[in-house]
């Protein structure tokens, strides 16, 4: 589902209506998550969109993306690392495209996200090399 971010407008992103996505069933590991979004937006190959999951658990391979956390919590952790980010509301994150992640969903998580493209050229892509769960 597109709902259009015009310019010069706003949207609340707890209102945006969103369109279910199904879940591949060999990615849960518990309970029965749902995912659902709205692309809000496409500029110069990067998308905005609201995107939401039910409680459950999931893995996932990322895609590059910066989000905010709307409502909701979670908590996710990355193959091969000791890595956790802890997900509530007015949480900002980062995700590297190909990581391999397992999604812990405790509440229903709502986020906005932005996805880039796909760098040419990763050496210029920068991350923070310290996790916080304020």
């Amino acid at each position: 589902m597109t709902t259009p971010l015009q310019p010069n407008t706003v949207l609340k992103a707890e209102s945006v209506r969103l369109e279910e996505l199904p879940i591949d069933s060999g990615t849960v590991i518990w309970g029965e998550p749902r995912t659902s979004i709205s692309e809000l937006a496409t500029i110069d190959s990067v998308t905005v969109g609201v995107w939401e999951i039910t409680p459950g658990v999931v893995t996932d391979r990322e895609v590059d993306e910066v989000f905010v956390v709307i409502s909701g919590s979670a908590v996710v952790e990355f193959e091969n690392t000791e890595c956790l980010l802890h997900l509530t509301a007015g949480t900002i994150g980062r995700l590297r495209a190909g990581t391999r992640s397992r999604w812990t969903v405790t509440e229903t998580l709502r986020k906005v996200y932005i996805t880039l493209p796909e760098a040419k050229d990763a050496a210029h892509v920068t991350t923070a090399s310290k996790v916080t769960d304020r």
